[in-house]
């Protein structure tokens, strides 16, 4: 069947992170762009309208962090199921870190994956490159050619670098043809653990990772920006002492960004509850002062992002004490009802704190910025904001089941996402 060439989104409150705005508006959309905000343009004819009535419409949301499964995954369609669940959760475009089977270090392998999302036509894939190959740590990958095909950044994913010559000289090369290097915030030897240095990890007997595991590779990280001016996004940060050291950085001019993983912002070691697997993930859940920290820090801008931190495991990754299962969780389809959460909490219009998975994000990533004005991009989504609703696996179109909030009532859903003017998602309410 046939796109419609035009299509008219009727009744909706349009939220703008772009502008700072919120009014109630029609979005007339003709082609692959919005063709007009508020009326439609005289003679404009829809072949389509979408009723929003009731809804938020706003563009679709960025994820600085969600893996993918390819190339490689043992299940065949991985990557058509996730880019599902983007789509479901109004995810537009995904950043897919390099730590895949094999990692993306080769251009081959990020051309293979831009190839392969082009054909599912989808939500927009942005590939990080490995800043060392094979994410080893011990030789450089050839940076220049992952950039120029396609990534938008280097990193090492969850894995850091143990020789520090060696992240200096990667930061140094990076940052002489501008290229943005993007580390996670752990010491790889005190971040053996499985759980949050603190009573809670005490009590139940599991390994901790104590906060000094962040706060000295952050120190390390900062150190090496002002030597090398390397610009660096520092993934999944999780304690109020790495909020104070980020902030204090920006304070000082430094090129640094940040993102926050949506699982650290909601909840607290004690959710880890009797062992639960579902909450074994990487960084570990801390404690309540750091989460107040990692709220605050979001809100006021010092942490650029929220994101999902989405991996794709299956439920045999779980079923295992809780020191032996696979770090990781679904998230994709949680992150708009986790952004919406964070806006409750922190008191902030939507537009303000929308700009955390859109324009904030955006800059982050240097990607394109999101907006609604006539003449953008037509990516946007229309989500109903009091939809009640459970993660459940009958309602999650990942392969990945399980998530830390499956027992949480959440709040707002997706309707309908459009990307270049085509319809990819509609909520389904025989799945729910």
């Amino acid at each position: 069947m046939n796109e419609p060439k035009t299509l008219l989104v009727r009744g909706g409150a349009l939220v703008d992170p772009a502008s700072g705005t919120q009014h109630p508006g029609d979005i007339a959309i003709a082609g692959e762009r919005i063709h007009a905000v508020g009326p439609a343009a005289a003679g404009f004819s829809a072949e389509r309208v979408i009723d929003a009535e009731g809804c938020l419409v706003m563009p679709g949301l960025i994820d600085l962090c969600a893996r993918l499964g390819e190339p490689g995954g043992e299940a065949e369609g991985l990557l058509d199921s996730e880019l599902a669940a983007a789509g479901a959760g109004g995810v537009t475009r995904v950043v897919c870190p390099p730590d895949t089977d094999p990692v993306l270090d080769e251009p081959s392998l990020v051309e293979m994956l831009r190839w392969r999302a082009r054909r599912i036509k989808r939500s927009r894939v942005y590939p990080l490159g490995a800043l060392t190959t094979g994410l080893k740590g011990e030789r450089l990958a050839e940076m220049a050619s992952l950039v120029k095909s396609s990534c938008i950044g280097l990193s090492q994913a969850g894995t850091p670098i143990t020789d520090t010559q060696m992240l200096l000289r990667a930061m140094q090369y990076a940052s002489t043809f501008g290229y943005k290097v993007w580390l996670p915030a752990q010491d790889p030897h005190l971040g053996r653990g499985v759980a949050a240095s603190g009573p809670y990890a005490q009590r139940l007997g599991l390994p901790g990772v104590p906060v000094v595991a962040e706060t000295i590779a952050l120190h390390t990280i900062f150190e090496l920006v002002r030597a090398t001016g390397c610009a660096v996004h520092v993934g999944r940060l999780s304690s109020a002492a790495g909020v104070a050291l980020l902030r204090r950085a920006k304070d000082e001019g430094l090129p640094v960004t940040a993102d926050v993983s949506m699982h650290n912002l909601l909840l607290t070691d004690v959710d880890i509850g009797w062992f639960d697997a579902r909450m074994r993930l990487d960084p570990p859940l801390r404690q309540q002062a750091d989460r107040d920290a990692l709220l605050a820090g979001l809100a006021d801008g010092t942490i650029d992002a929220l994101v999902s931190d989405h991996t794709p495991l299956g439920s045999d990754d779980k079923v295992l004490p809780f020191g032996e299962a696979e770090p990781g969780a679904t998230g994709l389809e949680l992150l708009l009802p986790a952004v919406l959460e964070f806006a409750r909490r922190a008191g902030l219009d939507l537009p303000r704190a929308l700009g955390c998975v859109t324009t904030r994000a955006a800059a982050a990533a240097g990607v394109g910025m999101p907006s609604l004005a006539a003449g953008a991009a037509a990516e946007l989504i229309v989500v109903d904001p009091r939809a009640s609703w459970r993660p459940t696996a009958r309602n999650l179109r990942s392969r990945a089941k399980l998530s830390p909030l499956g027992d949480v009532e959440l709040q707002g859903r997706v309707r309908t996402t459009i990307i270049d003017g085509r319809v990819i998602h509609e909520y389904d309410a025989a799945r729910a």
